[in-house]
């Protein structure tokens, strides 16, 4: 199956929800989402459903997880952002990101730190032709 990064608000509202209870029983699960976002028991298996079918989710006798961390999955959606926006070239955000404001001094140090760290070994390519689950 082939692994979907991309969430709705809703989707990223139960991931959140799961990254901080889970694994979790189904029954606990609806009733946190109740609580935090006022939701129904079919709108939460709903998302659940959207999240299982996109492969980033479980639900295994009656016990709901992610199936990735939170950083993988913003990581994968951070550079499906680049390649849909920018044709996958990390200058070219940079340069728009930084067009339109001034970086302070200790965030052009760690970007110089992250660079230097990525000219040291291999990072892969976002991930792509991997199938490693980190949660």
């Amino acid at each position: 199956m082939q692994t979907v990064f991309r969430l709705t608000n809703a989707e990223s509202k139960l991931a959140e929800l799961l990254w901080n209870n889970g694994p979790i029983a189904s029954m606990e699960m609806i009733k946190l989402a109740q609580e935090a976002f006022g939701w129904k028991k079919s709108t939460t298996f709903s998302n659940l459903k959207f999240l299982i079918d996109k492969g980033l989710a479980k639900n295994e006798n009656s016990r709901v997880s992610m199936l990735y961390t939170k950083e993988k999955i913003i990581a994968e959606q951070s550079c499906q952002y680049v390649d849909d926006t920018f044709n996958g070239s990390l200058p070219m955000f940079v340069a728009s990101f930084t067009s339109s404001r001034k970086l302070p001094p200790e965030q052009i140090a760690d970007l110089k730190r992250l660079i230097n760290q990525h000219d040291a070994g291999p990072n892969g390519d976002c991930g792509r032709g991997t199938e490693d689950n980190d949660g």
